[in-house]
């Protein structure tokens, strides 16, 4: 089989690797599809995301779909059409019990976090265990399923915020995961979504999926205290100060986007006087299964998409994936 492995900074191949078989409990996928995440990104052009550094041959990839291709249990007949939810948990931990994500020990598809790495699904066959396989309702197509990771940390996102009801939402950043927040705020109930970014282009795809207040960074002034809800999603320093700034007097801001592990300036003093409460938002846990469900039941979120790149040419995929005034979420088809 063909598989795609990042060996350092700017060196990924197309190699040649066994056919893996399935142990007990595992299945084995034939991969479709596989979106480029912002973290598989830091690891092709850098090397290592955040404190995370490839110590060997990385396969990146978390966000994907495909077909069974073989469940020795039987229980899945191959061709079952099927997203996987990319996380195994570490541990029970006291205190987190309803928040598995967080239990230290876990792994993630594609992660250089653990040794020996966890390979990830840019690969055209995959084994998983068993738990982690999302079967997919016959109306959602294997491409649009490929977003159901992206979208499961966008819903997240909003949870954590509590009820968007009739709310003012702000949404810094419209990249992929910038675009989804929009539309998970929109779909959670929003009064108005605002959406900021450095780029034309992405705020125009975040009006196509309901943002209607757009910010242009640089140009157009934000007011202060002129939303309930910011979701600071570019992973930006100032960005952040951004949204102390633009949250309302005991408003709420969610941090989704990466922040550089490192010192880094904000200023956090408008915190004190609103009465801000500000929450990190780690991934997911079930928020997946609700996200299977919205893809199934409208195609709305199929503008999202707008390459999809053979993996053999990934080069190219993710050069493309880095460019936001290009491209919004990049699939490789495997």
């Amino acid at each position: 089989m063909k598989t795609l492995a990042i060996h350092g900074a700017e060196d990924i191949r197309w190699e040649d690797r066994a056919v893996p078989e399935p142990g007990a409990g595992e299945v084995r996928l034939r991969v479709s599809y596989v979106g480029i995440c912002g973290s598989d990104l830091h690891y092709y052009f850098h090397g290592a995301n955040g404190e995370y550094t490839i110590r060997e041959p990385l396969t990146p990839g978390h966000e994907l779909s495909g077909v069974v291709d073989l469940d020795p249990s039987g229980r899945l007949a191959p061709g079952t059409p099927v997203t996987v939810h990319p996380a195994r948990y570490g541990a029970d931990v006291a205190g987190l019990e309803d928040r598995p994500h967080l239990r230290p020990g876990g792994d993630y598809l594609g992660s250089a976090a653990a040794d020996p790495h966890r390979q990830g699904g840019a690969s055209e066959y995959l084994l998983v265990e068993d738990h982690m396989i999302r079967v997919l309702p016959a109306s959602l197509p294997l491409e649009r399923a490929a977003l159901a990771e992206p979208l499961a940390v966008a819903l997240h996102a909003v949870n954590l915020a509590g009820s968007v009801v009739d709310k003012r939402v702000l949404v810094i950043g419209a990249g992929p995961i910038g675009l989804l927040v929009v539309a998970a705020a929109r779909h959670a109930g929003a009064a108005v979504i605002g959406a900021s970014d450095v780029l034309s282009e992405p705020l125009e795809r975040a009006r196509s999926l309901g943002a209607t207040e757009l910010f242009t960074v640089g140009t157009d002034a934000i007011d202060d205290e002129s939303f309930d809800v910011v979701f600071e999603c570019s992973g930006v320093a100032p960005a952040l100060t951004q949204a102390v700034r633009a949250a309302r007097r005991a408003g709420t801001v969610v941090q989704v986007g990466m922040l550089r592990n490192a010192d880094i300036p904000v200023n956090l003093a408008p915190l004190l006087a609103k009465e801000l409460t500000i929450r990190g938002a780690f991934r997911f846990s079930t928020e997946i299964d609700d996200a299977v469900a919205l893809l199934a039941a409208s195609d709305e979120l199929d503008p999202v998409i707008s390459h999809v790149i053979p993996a053999a040419d990934a080069v190219a995929a993710f050069d493309l994936a880095r460019d936001s005034s290009a491209s919004a979420k990049v699939l490789l088809a495997l």
